[in-house]
């Protein structure tokens, strides 16, 4: 039986499109994935860390010079002090598991954002964390600080957020275009990358974690709490 094919030579044009589009979208993901720590799920990650670093800085300065950071000389070395003490315990942890290279170019830095009416923190690639202090309600004492600075340093150790921006960008741009969203560094890809890793609640406007990536969080952030000094049993109250 002689089957016919009634196709236009646009229809025929459309399907080699989409099969070039469908072939460097899988090379895309065959090239582009890496590791988790600790928990070893492979994860969508083709953005080169130097362009995370890059957009994640200038987003950062960006919010800071913004916003109205505190004046409460106690808080602001609270949130200093346990900062700190969770970036040495990061650094040692990926040191001892032979992935300090994720971290190579951390410079961290610690913030505390004077605004009651957001309870929010978040960790921009490069190490750079604010705390909102609207969150310091929940918190309360420097145990519950530290089970919620811990929890951004390991999404950002997991690297969630450009997991999350890799998959925004290649349904936005298409495999095609990608290299040069990126070498442009359009407004649209800084605003991915505030979506990604959840630094805009303060306009009203937040990307939730996968189930997977916040259990992933919650699993190292616990590992990097416990090493840092602090009581990881007291990470219960804060999740409840």
């Amino acid at each position: 039986m002689k089957t016919v094919i009634n196709m236009t030579i646009p229809d025929i044009t459309a399907r080699i499109r989409a099969g070039i589009s469908l072939i460097l979208v899988a090379g895309v993901l065959s090239g582009g994935c890496t590791t988790v720590p600790i928990t070893g799920r492979r994860q969508l990650d083709f953005i080169p860390s130097s362009e995370l670093l890059s957009v994640g800085g200038d987003n950062y300065r960006q919010i800071v010079s913004e916003a109205k950071l505190s004046s409460d000389v106690r808080k602001v070395q609270t949130v200093k002090n346990v900062g700190d003490s969770i970036a040495r315990a990061a650094e040692q942890f990926l040191r001892e598991n032979k992935l300090g290279g994720r971290i190579k170019d951390y410079s961290w830095e610690f913030n505390l954002i004077d605004d009651d009416q957001t309870v929010n923190a978040f960790c921009l690639p490069g190490g750079k964390v604010a705390v909102y202090t609207g969150i310091l309600k929940i918190t309360r004492d420097e145990s519950g600080l530290a089970t919620v600075i811990a929890h951004e340093v390991a999404h950002a150790i997991a690297n969630h957020g450009g997991e999350r921006m890799s998959q925004m960008l290649l349904a936005q741009f298409g495999a095609t275009t990608l290299s040069a969203a990126l070498a442009a560094k359009k407004e649209t890809t800084k605003q991915y990358t505030l979506l990604a890793y959840g630094a805009v609640a303060n306009l009203g406007v937040v990307l939730p974690y996968s189930r997977i990536q916040e259990k992933e969080a919650d699993h190292i952030g616990l590992i990097l709490m416990a090493r840092a000094g602090y009581d990881p049993h007291s990470a219960v109250e804060i999740w409840q």
